[in-house]
This record gives C-alpha cells, sequence and structure tokens, in this order.
C-alpha cells in the first residue's frame, strides 16, 4: 500500500469501507446525482484508480454508499411500535407517521435526479434496497408500508382497529402521504434544507385515519 492510501484510511478501517463511507458522506452532503469518481477519491485522500480495484465500476460503489446511507439514518431514528396489539393507537400511528416523514425527508433528497442513472438503481436493488427503497431492518423485510400493515392488523386482533377496517389500504395511505410531501419539492429541485412539513400535518393524518371522512 503506497503512503498515500495508507494516510488515507483512518484506524484499522478497509480501503474499501474508507470509499464507501467517504461516497456515503458525500451523498448525505450533496446527494448521489452528479457523484464522481474524482470527487470521492480527492475526499478519500486516493489516486482516482483506487476505486476499479475494490468496486467493479463507480455504478456499485454509489449503489452501496446510498444503502449505507440508508441505514445510518434508520439507525439514528427513535424504534417503530411493535406488532403487538399492545398500547394506544393513536401513539402509534403519530409514532409511525413521524417515522415515515423523518425518514423519507432524510432519504429521498439522496436519490434526487438518480432515474437518469438506472445502472445505479439496479445496484442498490441487488444489494438489498429494492424498488420501495424503504427497505431496512427497522421496518422489516417489506419495508415501512408493511410493518405498518402489521401493526394495523395487531390493532384489530386486539380490538383497537374495527374489523372492517382494510389495514394495507390504511397504511398505504400513510406512507404515501409522506413521500408526497418530499417528492414534490425534489422535481423543481428544492434543496433538502428547504423542506418544510407543515405545521399539524401529523396531527390532520391520524386524525383523518382515526375519523375516516364519512359521515358519522
Amino acid at each position: 500500500m503506497s503512503p498515500r492510501k495508507a494516510a488515507a484510511v483512518p484506524g484499522s478501517e478497509s480501503l474499501p469501507a474508507h470509499l464507501i463511507a467517504t461516497a456515503e458522506r458525500l451523498i448525505a452532503r450533496h446527494g448521489a446525482a452528479g457523484l464522481t469518481v474524482r470527487a470521492i477519491a480527492k475526499e478519500a485522500g486516493v489516486a482516482d484508480g483506487v476505486l476499479y480495484n475494490h468496486f467493479a465500476d463507480k455504478e456499485e460503489l454509489i449503489a452501496r454508499a446510498l444503502l449505507a446511507h440508508v441505514r445510518t439514518v434508520e439507525r439514528g431514528l427513535p424504534a417503530l411500535p411493535d406488532g403487538s396489539g399492545e398500547g394506544d393507537l393513536e401513539t402509534g400511528l403519530r409514532a409511525y407517521v413521524d417515522y415515515g416523514v423523518a425518514l423519507h425527508l432524510a432519504i429521498l433528497p439522496a436519490f434526487a435526479g438518480l432515474l437518469a442513472q438506472p445502472g445505479v438503481l439496479a445496484r442498490f436493488a441487488e444489494l438489498g434496497g429494492g424498488p420501495g427503497l424503504l427497505r431496512g431492518h427497522a421496518e422489516g423485510p417489506d419495508g415501512l408500508r408493511g410493518a405498518l400493515t402489521r401493526y394495523l392488523r395487531a390493532g384489530q386482533a386486539a380490538g383497537k382497529v374495527a374489523a372492517r377496517a382494510d389495514a394495507e389500504a390504511a397504511a398505504t395511505m400513510v406512507v404515501g402521504a409522506c413521500h408526497e410531501l418530499i417528492l414534490p419539492h425534489l422535481f423543481t429541485g428544492t434543496p433538502a434544507g428547504e423542506i418544510r412539513v407543515p405545521p399539524g400535518f401529523t396531527d390532520r393524518l391520524v386524525a383523518t385515519c382515526l375519523s375516516g371522512i364519512a359521515p358519522g
């Protein structure tokens, strides 16, 4: 290993791990679109060609860094209510909405502009990111919507959610509301730091889920 490469890697971290961490840091700051090998190498303190000694191509490195970014965000969020059916339904729903908003707000901006780079998205899916994007340990293998569906079904079994309610449809609406809150801003190029959650968003969404929209 050259002196330059050795100096660039902190502690006992491997060079591939260092490169992924470096790319993840850049993605968190600026998003993945437009991220170049040269920018990653410069930030990592290595020569440009070093990346190709450890990754098949730039797409693989960025995909791995994206997945690492998703996992880092998830670890920083509070735990979701379990699927036991215990606890207050309104409090549980609020926790899911707040989690969904925070997760989407932190993650979706990193993917802005990647529709023009299908290779990165394909690699991300191959690594377990999946087309739904949010498939991390905190939500289970089928994502946030699946976790919320299970939570609502447990509530039905405990008599806290109406037996006639469609748990999957309700979960889809909640997660979809979190998507809709963030995605339109990304299409217009709004910087992630300028996206604001409307006051009372969680309160109104939870209240609508609990009361429905049909006349009493």
